[in-house]
């Protein structure tokens, strides 16, 4: 019968301070709904940018030429490298670090004609295992550059998204005929539509890939404009961008702790600052969350000393008939927990609810989906527990110390 009149009691007294105890569930309910809102699009923001980072690929560093900056074996600094396939060759069969590599070629304003479409853009050629690198993923039916391609210097083009919209609108590409530059290509693949946030010549998704013997024969290109490199996943990239570093050194005759004779954009660099600035970010939000949480009990905190100031002689009474200390306590406690388990259970709800109807709203380019995290709902509710416990044991306390007869004599 004791949780039923403890059950009882909390509804008369929410009847009684019907405003006070609204306001102090809402604080519980916005703090329970702000801290799982906040964690939840802060990992979806998170994601969402990560994602768009790996978009120009995962564990790669792309080379250019660079210029000395170091005087080695009596020859002067300030000497201008420039490499060939030939040298990425060498790395390829030399690095042990290194999983993939492949050269780059590149073209601007290169006149490309299908049908009545006609568009400038820029021709890349490269070998087949950039594809897998620089996460170019074919769209269902077509595929990327293979080796056949490489070997046999086809007329073949692997093209962005945009630029197949733009060449051939919503129609069929894969097996069509694309002028590139006045010279025929048989087009064998379609870019997947990714997200890319960064590029180091513009987006993967207006540019067309050929193989890179192919380009050579074309442009009679002797030097690359740059080369990719993806480590081993084993290995970390800073050992293998020195690997490949020294490897070119010998061959170019340049100290091989000069980082300036081959200009590098190491991608995992960057990749790993956003996970650590997001991650801080995340904890920042959810800070704020516990923050408004904590308010919200400092308010379950004060009504339920409101309460006792109210009970106080009803408290006396009980206790003259023989209530113990622990009923008081636990009644008080137990009014408490359910005050903070109302708004708790409310702000879960409202906010799962959110995160369910967010993606209907379109807006994942923007924020990324939001998900609610379990390990993150389970110690949300923990600290819910701990909050409301904390929040009502002292006013417990001081109801439970009461002595009958001076509670009785305050009315």
């Amino acid at each position: 019968m004791r949780p039923l009149y403890t059950i009882r009691q909390f509804f008369n007294d929410m009847r009684r301070q019907k405003l006070r105890t609204a306001l102090t569930t809402f604080g519980i309910f916005w703090g329970t709904c702000s801290i799982i809102l906040l964690f939840a699009f802060g990992k979806g923001i998170k994601e969402s940018q990560l994602k768009a980072q790996k978009g120009l690929g995962e564990n790669i560093a792309i080379f250019w030429p660079g210029i000395t900056s170091k005087d080695y074996q009596g020859l002067p600094h300030g000497r201008r490298i420039f490499f060939t396939e030939e040298d990425i060759v060498m790395v390829k069969e030399r690095a042990q670090k290194v999983d993939r590599i492949s050269p780059e070629y590149s073209k601007w304003n290169v006149p490309m004609k299908a049908g009545k479409a006609n568009t400038l853009r820029n021709i890349v050629g490269v070998w087949p295992e950039f594809g897998e690198m620089r996460n170019l993923i074919p769209a269902s039916g077509s595929r990327f550059l293979n080796q056949s391609d490489q070997n046999d210097k086809r007329r073949v083009v692997f093209i962005g998204d945009k630029l197949k919209t733009d060449l051939f609108g919503e129609g069929e590409a894969v097996g069509q005929i694309v002028q590139l530059g006045g010279v025929p290509f048989t087009v064998v693949g379609v870019m997947q539509k990714k997200a890319q946030d960064n590029s180091y010549n513009g987006r993967d998704a207006s540019k067309a890939f050929i193989p890179a013997s192919t380009f050579k024969t074309m442009y009679s290109s002797r030097y690359l404009n740059d080369f990719v490199m993806q480590s081993k996943p084993v290995e970390p990239m800073k050992a293998a961008r020195a690997e490949v570093l020294q490897i070119m050194a010998a061959r170019y005759r340049f100290d091989p702790t000069d980082e300036e004779a081959l200009a590098c954009w190491d991608v995992t660099e960057g990749t790993r600052f956003l996970d650590s600035f997001f991650s801080a970010f995340q904890w920042f939000l959810v800070g704020i969350g516990i923050a408004t949480l904590i308010t919200g009990a400092i308010g379950v905190s004060n009504i339920m000393n409101v309460v006792l100031e109210e009970r106080t002689k009803e408290i006396g009474i009980k206790m003259a008939l023989g209530a113990r200390k622990s009923f008081i306590l636990g009644q008080f406690i137990v009014e408490t927990l359910m005050i903070t388990a109302i708004g708790g259970i409310a702000g879960f709800v409202f906010a799962y609810a959110i995160v369910a109807i967010f993606p209907a709203l379109k807006l994942e380019d923007y924020v990324g989906t939001p998900t609610i995290n379990l390990a993150a709902a389970i110690g949300m509710t923990a600290l819910l527990g701990v909050i409301g416990f904390i929040a009502g044991i002292f006013p417990a306390r001081r109801a439970a110390n009461l002595e009958p007869v001076k509670a009785l004599k305050l009315f």
